[in-house]
């Protein structure tokens, strides 16, 4: 596997920043003009700590994988892998499946990508709650987008962004019919956040709960598809 890293801003928060640019600069100049200059230096600091988060925050890394194996399955996002377990997935498939999550925070890169080469079956997004993205109800009361991908190989996996408690917005790019590939974005989700991925149940799994996941890079996955 080759990998080209590159970074720039996500088209997602380029507004945002210009805007708290704008807003930013307004607020040092009238402190600047109205106040005591100390004040106007605590400002100016607070001001470029968080411009570098956002900054930070709405960084777009440009990973570029290449791989022989298409039934493998790339990690979609930076952040924790805290569930590895069968569960029911009852929105589309309706039976069992090897459910996957990754539980990315505040300093995680927030672009998703698609796990796989594939052909675009599904795309629903699903108003809900904001509770907490590490909590397990989160995967069906949060406010979420579903998509699913077929595989080169006809097998169907299921990938679901998740809100979080800060996260209120989710930005998906897939739609019915899209053929699909890794190092394309599949969406963003603004502020921190989950990713669950649900596989078939004999799935070979190439990662453990606690361990860190790099999206567009690490192998969680493999399927079945010898036949």
């Amino acid at each position: 596997m080759k990998r080209i890293r590159r970074i720039k801003i996500h088209k997602e928060g380029r507004n945002i920043i210009l805007y708290l640019l704008f807003f930013l600069c307004v607020i040092n100049v009238l402190i600047y003009t109205q106040f005591d200059k100390p004040l106007a230096v605590v400002n100016l600091c607070l001001s470029i700590l968080a411009f570098s988060f956002f900054l930070y925050f709405f960084r777009s890394p440009s990973r570029v994988v290449v791989i022989d194996d298409p039934s493998l399955i790339i990690a979609p996002a930076d952040g924790t892998i805290v569930v590895i377990e069968p569960t029911e997935e009852l929105e589309y498939f309706g039976d069992k499946r090897i459910q996957i999550s990754i539980f990315m925070s505040v300093f995680s890169v927030h672009a998703n990508w698609y796990p796989i080469n594939g052909l675009v079956k599904y795309v629903k997004h699903h108003s809900g709650r904001h509770m907490a993205a590490y909590l397990p109800k989160s995967s069906t009361e949060n406010e979420r987008s579903t998509i699913v991908i077929e595989s080169e190989g006809k097998t169907p996996i299921l990938m679901r962004q998740i809100a979080g408690a800060l996260a209120r917005r989710i930005v998906t790019y897939a739609h019915p019919g899209h053929h699909c590939r890794v190092n394309e974005h599949v969406g963003f989700i603004k502020f921190g956040s989950r990713i669950d991925i649900f596989l078939p149940i004999d799935a070979e799994i190439y990662v453990a709960v606690g361990e860190k996941s790099v999206g567009n890079e690490t192998i969680i996955a493999r399927l079945n598809e010898d036949a």
